[in-house]
C-alpha cells in the first residue's frame, strides 16, 4: 500500500509541476540520472556569474513593480515580487555593477530600493511574504529589507533611504523580547537562532547613525544565540520549526549573521571576536562533514549527522560564502579549499543552455529538483547567494595569486 501511495504521489507531481514540458523534462532527466556538468566542463566563474545575473534580471522583469520575483516555479511560472529577498539582492546588484562596470545593474538596484519604500508598513516593518498576499509584518524580512535600504543610502546619499532604514530599525528594536530573542512577528511565532541575520543589518545601521539602541538590540540577540550553541558548534532553535532538523539554509544564515556582526564589532581583529569564533565552530563542523563525504547534505541533526540525501543548493552557496569570509579572517587554507570545491558543485548544477529563461542561469532550491527544500523551483535567493559566493571567490583568488606572484 505504501509503495502504491508513493507511486501515486510521483504521478501527481509529474502533472502538477508540468514535468512533461520539454524544458522541465530535461531538468528532471538530468537530476534523475545525475547528469551534472563534469568537473572539466564547468565554465569559468565569469560565465556562471553572468548567467545568474541574467536570470536575476529576468526575475525582476517578470513583474512590473521593480521588485524581484520570489522564484520561478515549474508549476506556475514566476511568482510575485518578494520584499525580503529583494532587500538583500540590492547589495549584490551594486557589487556586480562595480565589478562589471555596467550601470544597468546599479539602476536596477535603485529600482528595487524604490519598490521597497512603496511596500514598507506605516510602523516601519516589512511584510512577511511576497506581495501577492496581505501578510503580517515579520522581523526577519524587515532585517533583510534593511540591508538593501542601507546600501541604497550609502550608494546614493538619498535621505529617503536613511529615514526608511531608521524606521525599520526602530520597529525591530521595539518588538524584541526581554531575553534578546524575537518571538512576536517571528516565523511560526517562535524564536530562531538564524535571526542573527537581523543583528547584522542593525549593526550596519549603527555604523551609519550611532544610535545605541541598534547596537544594544543586536548584541542582546547575539548573546541569546550563543546561549543556545552546543560545544560541538551546533545551534539549537536553528530551523523554521521545533520538530524538524534545520535546512542548511538556516544554519548558514546563523553562521553568516554571527561572523558579519563580529566583523563589524571588532573590525581590527575579527578572528578574536566571540561571535566570529562561534560562527567558526559551526562552519568547521560543516567543513569536516563535507571533507569526509565530498557532498553537502540538505539537513543535519544536532550531532551534525546528515539526515537528507538531497543537497540544499541555497545553503551550499551560503556556506561557501561563510567559509570564504572566515578564510579572510583566519587564512586557514582548508576553508578556501572547501569553498572552491562546493562552489564548483553548485556550478555543475546550473543549466546554461535551457531555452526556458526561468531555468537558464538560475539555481534550484534542491539538487535534485524534487528535494525537500523549495522543491521544483528556482528561488531568487539561491541565485543571489551564488553570485555573492563566486564574486567573493574571485576576489580572494586574485589576491592570493598576487601574493604568490602568479599575476
Amino acid at each position: 500500500m505504501h509503495a502504491l501511495r508513493t507511486k501515486a504521489k510521483q504521478l501527481r507531481d509529474l502533472v502538477q509541476y508540468r514535468v512533461y514540458r520539454p524544458s522541465h523534462l530535461r531538468i528532471g532527466l538530468q537530476d534523475l540520472f545525475d547528469w551534472r556538468a563534469p568537473a572539466m566542463a564547468v565554465q569559468s566563474n565569469s560565465i556562471h556569474l553572468q548567467a545568474a545575473m541574467n536570470w536575476l534580471c529576468q526575475a525582476q522583469d517578470a513583474n512590473d513593480d521593480g521588485g524581484v520575483s520570489a522564484r520561478y516555479r515549474l508549476s506556475k511560472g514566476w511568482a510575485a515580487s518578494y520584499p525580503e529577498t529583494t532587500g538583500y539582492i540590492i547589495p549584490t546588484f551594486f557589487n556586480y555593477s562595480g565589478i562589471s562596470k555596467d550601470e544597468q545593474y546599479r539602476q536596477r538596484a535603485i529600482r528595487m530600493a524604490d519598490w521597497l519604500l512603496s511596500v514598507q508598513h506605516d510602523d516601519g516593518a516589512f511584510p512577511g511574504h511576497d506581495v501577492s498576499k496581505n501578510s503580517a509584518p515579520r522581523v526577519f524580512n524587515t532585517g533583510q529589507a534593511l540591508l538593501g535600504l542601507i546600501r541604497a543610502f550609502r550608494e546614493t546619499g538619498k535621505e529617503i533611504y536613511l529615514q526608511a532604514s531608521l524606521h525599520a530599525g526602530d520597529w525591530l528594536a521595539s518588538v524584541q523580547d526581554a531575553d534578546g530573542a524575537w518571538t512576536k512577528f517571528a516565523y511560526y511565532n517562535r524564536s530562531h537562532a538564524y535571526y542573527t541575520a537581523v543583528d547584522w543589518p542593525l549593526l550596519e545601521l549603527f555604523v551609519i547613525t550611532p544610535k545605541k539602541v541598534y547596537r544594544d538590540t543586536a548584541i542582546k540577540h547575539l548573546d541569546w544565540v550563543l546561549s543556545h550553541q552546543l560545544p560541538n558548534g551546533w545551534f539549537d532553535r536553528g530551523g523554521f520549526k521545533n520538530d524538524e532538523a534545520p535546512f542548511l539554509h538556516t544554519i548558514a544564515y546563523t553562521v553568516n549573521g554571527l561572523l558579519e556582526s563580529g566583523g563589524l564589532l571588532q573590525p581590527q581583529q575579527p578572528a578574536a571576536n566571540i561571535y566570529v569564533q562561534a560562527a567558526l565552530r559551526a562552519a568547521e563542523a560543516l567543513l569536516h562533514r563535507f571533507e569526509i563525504r565530498d557532498f553537502m547534505a540538505g539537513q543535519f541533526d544536532r550531532n551534525w549527522k546528515a539526515i537528507a540525501t538531497y543537497s540544499c543548493l541555497t545553503g551550499n552557496v551560503q556556506t561557501t560564502f561563510n567559509w570564504l569570509r572566515l578564510y579572510e579572517f583566519t587564512q586557514d587554507p582548508r576553508l578556501l579549499n572547501g569553498a572552491l570545491k562546493l562552489n564548483d558543485y553548485v556550478k555543475s548544477t546550473q543549466d546554461l543552455r535551457s531555452s526556458n529563461p526561468g531555468i537558464r542561469g538560475g539555481i534550484k532550491g534542491s539538487q535534485p529538483i524534487w528535494g525537500r527544500y523549495i522543491h521544483y523551483s528556482y528561488p531568487n535567493w539561491a541565485a543571489k547567494f551564488f553570485v555573492d559566493a563566486l564574486m567573493r571567490e574571485d576576489k580572494l583568488m586574485h589576491a592570493l595569486y598576487q601574493r604568490e606572484g602568479i599575476v
